[in-house]
């Protein structure tokens, strides 16, 4: 059974730091994409960051200098170190593995966890 579980999120002041890990099973996950979205109220989701297999990195120009993404093959675990939160920060934040394999794609969603930035 492939699961995506999240964890780190929490309540922090402007200025502050998060990790959040989220540990993958049921996936061959050297092989994924992987990456961390967020979702705040009223919006749409949006990609915070990207890690692909090699270890190439993309990240949203509103996180850039700030977040950090990598990847621990032999935990199965994806993490996103976030620093200098601001309070637009703030949102539900999902993980996400990814891969397209023989003309197939496969695509799975961590629950998400919540993340407020506020004084």
């Amino acid at each position: 059974q492939e699961q995506l579980v999240e964890s780190g999120g929490g309540l922090v002041q402007p200025g502050g730091s998060l990790r959040l890990s989220c540990a993958a099973s049921g996936i061959n996950f050297s092989r994924y994409t992987l990456g961390w979205y967020r979702q705040a109220p009223g919006k749409q989701r949006e990609l915070v960051a990207t890690i692909t297999e090699g270890g190439s990195t993309n990240y949203a120009d509103s996180v850039k200098g700030r977040f950090t993404i990598s990847r621990d093959n032999a935990k199965s675990t994806v993490y996103l170190q976030m620093n200098s939160l601001k309070p637009e920060d703030t949102a539900v934040y999902y993980c996400n593995a990814f891969r397209e394999f023989w003309g197939n794609n496969y695509n799975y969603w961590g629950q998400g966890t919540q993340v407020t930035v506020s004084s």
